[in-house]
């Protein structure tokens, strides 16, 4: 049986690999807030901020891509915080357009009403917004929203650092697996490289466990109390993406099988004795290898049918090009995981395994070179979405990153042609007059049968030294006897911890196993980084999506670029009548489409506040046919009037009109054009 090494050594350096991965999961979690939805509001009937002269029947919403709705997912808020709507929700969709609508109640009054709505993108992202839209005039209203986007909060940052620990426990579990069968059988009987597939699975294991128990609140309520809600899990287990998690964990069942197999069966067979066991042993690696395969393309088809590869263009061809992307990862980083800790915790590896490693990597780069470019183009869509979204942006991160990985890898592939060159020093330590060094079971063995044999000797010195004295009853002998067995555990256990500080001399000797540390080392240090940006950026909204739907909402921003900042204009106006000449100042904040304050000064001749008896303000946006928006402002000192919650429907050119008013009979409407954005 091989040596292995001892049961203490390998568990810091696995959780730390483990530990490290979380934290920075989590840093990624929070610097990256909210998970950007992957579908989007394109349009709606009517729009934001939108006026219209008498009450619609219905309010309509268009999406980018197909979404999941509730049966309270659009609700239409009056200004009183009433529902003005129907509670049925219509499916409008009709041949490419995603369009939902609910009726509202006949014979609205006038005033600006909230439509608030909520959705799970066709790629298990919560997605949720409001707007507002005004009959006859704006008014002011008191209708309450979630402040908070769906997705977010406490319970968003727990989903998304479980999805993130879920992508760890997978390249693990995989990568650790196929490094054993692919480049190092001899390495299933190693415990460190045991403990770091079994902790794959754990993890993922768990980590599946969470995101069923998180889905409904995360997609929901938003309430981290509502995770044991069990009418919310029965309703999760009916969506595309609870069936995934399901099927992940029935996967993960016979994952544990293939591990148990692993590391049980096979690592008996590790040396056959004759050719019937060589032939087993080739059998069984066969179907451990196409077994493995099978159940690691399933886990991994559960990401691509509930995330990116189910939705958008070309889905039959991406979600198998997902599964090959994600086997790639896992094979690569979770092999150079498992390649570390054998450098570091194994008694001993041979070259010929980091050569394997190296030849299946490159492959796997190749691969993963090959789909990515597909997915790429495929999320992205043109240049300027590469360079101008969120998603674009992260791409590139990871790009670099890969581009970093495979730099390190060239250096790594050199120390691994260095592996196993001994040294003078560790020759002539590990020698003892051989003139080459015992490494492995050797170096212990022969360790272990020095220690016996001093065990033995100095047994045999004190039961003659009991016989010179004369103390020969049978009570001494039996104490004797017994001392002697406790002080020979004692002698054995210090030899075989002195033969493991030796190997690890020996091991450490390497000039080659050293350099090959290092590198992987960097190596690991880069993936756990990469990992975390690819989680990242499978929570952003794809670059083409992203460009859809600022098409759909910035066309109209084109032909009239926004204000720098905020309005303040000066009018002169003159009604005729007696102290009927000054000036009028209006300011507007924040000066573009949306809700503004609005203050308005008059002022006499002399500049002194001028108080006169009314004042008035109406915006027209001719080019869209709105307006005129009537605003009425409140009195506030003398000369000066102020009005909240201006409406502004959309940017453009707006022509404003004032309208002063300084005695029963005299008053005078100036007007200015501005450009609102």
């Amino acid at each position: 049986m091989t040596a292995t090494a001892p049961r203490f050594g390998s568990a810091p350096l696995v959780r730390l690999l483990l530990v490290a991965t979380v934290l920075l999961g989590t840093v990624f979690t929070v610097l990256s807030g909210t998970a950007s939805a992957h579908a989007a509001l394109t349009g709606s009937t009517p729009e934001d901020g939108a006026v219209v002269a008498t009450a619609p029947k219905d309010i309509s919403l268009t999406f980018s891509e197909q979404v999941a709705l509730g049966d309270d997912s659009i609700r239409v808020l009056d200004p009183d915080n009433k529902r003005a709507d129907s509670g049925k929700i219509r499916d409008l969709s009709s041949g490419g357009t995603v369009a939902y609508g609910i009726d509202l109640h006949a014979g609205l009054p006038d005033g600006t009403y909230t439509v608030a709505w909520q959705a799970v993108s066709a790629d298990s992202h919560p997605i949720s917004g409001a707007f507002t839209f005004s009959i006859g005039a704006p008014s002011k209203t008191t209708a309450a929203v979630p402040g908070e986007e769906a997705g977010g909060g406490l319970v968003g940052a727990l989903y998304d650092i479980a999805r993130y620990i879920s992508y760890a426990g997978f390249i693990l579990l995989v990568g650790g697996a196929a490094f054993v069968l692919g480049c190092w059988p001899r390495g299933a009987s190693v415990r460190p490289l045991q403990r770091l597939v079994v902790q794959g699975w754990l993890t993922l294991t768990a980590a599946t466990l969470v995101l069923l128990l998180l889905r409904s609140p995360y997609t929901g309520s938003g309430k981290l109390g509502d995770a044991f809600d069990l009418g919310g899990l029965q309703d999760v287990l009916a969506t595309k993406t609870g069936a995934a998690l399901v099927s992940r964990l029935l996967l993960l069942g016979a994952a544990a099988l293939f591990v148990a197999v692993l590391f049980g069966a096979y690592a008996k067979r590790e040396t056959p004795r004759d050719e019937q066991e060589s032939k087993e042993r080739k059998d069984l690696t066969f179907g451990l290898a196409v077994g493995g395969a099978v159940v690691a393309a399933g886990i991994a088809g559960t990401w691509a049918l509930a995330e990116h590869a189910s939705t958008g263009i070309q889905t039959g061809l991406a979600m198998p090009v997902d599964v090959l992307h994600l086997l790639a990862v896992a094979t690569w980083l979770g092999g150079l995981t498992a390649l570390l800790v054998a450098l570091y915790r194994a008694p001993s590896i041979e070259n010929a395994a980091a050569r394997r490693f190296s030849r299946i990597a490159f492959v796997s780069v190749v691969v993963l070179a090959a789909t990515g470019l597909y997915q790429s183009w495929r999320q992205v869509g043109s240049w300027s979405a590469l360079w101008g979204t969120s998603y674009g942006q992260l791409l590139l991160v990871k790009v670099g990153l890969v581009a970093v990985l495979v730099g390190i890898a060239w250096f790594s592939r050199r120390w691994t042609g260095r592996l196993g060159q001994p040294t003078e020093a560790g020759t002539t330590e590990a020698g003892t007059g051989k003139g080459e060094a015992r490494t492995g079971k050797e170096a212990g063995a022969g360790i272990e049968a020095e220690a016996e044999n001093e065990v033995e000797a100095e047994a045999e010195a004190e039961a003659a030294t009991g016989s010179e004295t004369g103390s020969g009853t049978e009570t001494a002998a039996a104490t004797t006897v017994v001392g002697d067995s406790e002080r020979a555990t004692q002698l054995a256990r210090q030899k075989a911890a002195l033969a493991t500080a030796r190997q690890k001399r020996i091991r450490d000797a390497d000039p080659g196993r050293i350099g090959l540390r290092r590198s992987v080392l960097a190596e690991a240090g880069v993936a756990v980084v990469l990992l975390a940006v690819t989680t990242v950026l499978t929570s952003t909204e794809p670059g083409r999506t992203a460009e859809q739907e600022a098409g759909a909402t910035g066309g109209t921003a084109a032909t009239a670029p926004a204000s720098a900042g905020p309005i303040d204009l000066t009018l002169p106006f003159d009604t005729g009548g007696e102290n009927g000449k000054g000036t009028v100042r209006l300011t507007l904040d924040p000066g573009r489409s949306g809700a503004n304050v609005m203050h308005i000064y008059v002022e006499g001749p002399d500049g002194q506040p001028l108080d006169v008896p009314e004042v008035k303000a109406a915006f027209t946006l001719t080019a869209q046919r709105i307006g005129p928006l009537p605003i009425v402002p409140e009195r506030f000192a003398p000369g000066h009037w102020s009005a909240d919650a201006v409406q502004i429907p959309m940017p453009g050119e707006w022509q404003l009109q004032l309208t002063i008013r300084t005695s029963d009979i005299d008053q005078t409407t100036v007007d200015k054009n501005v450009k609102i954005g």
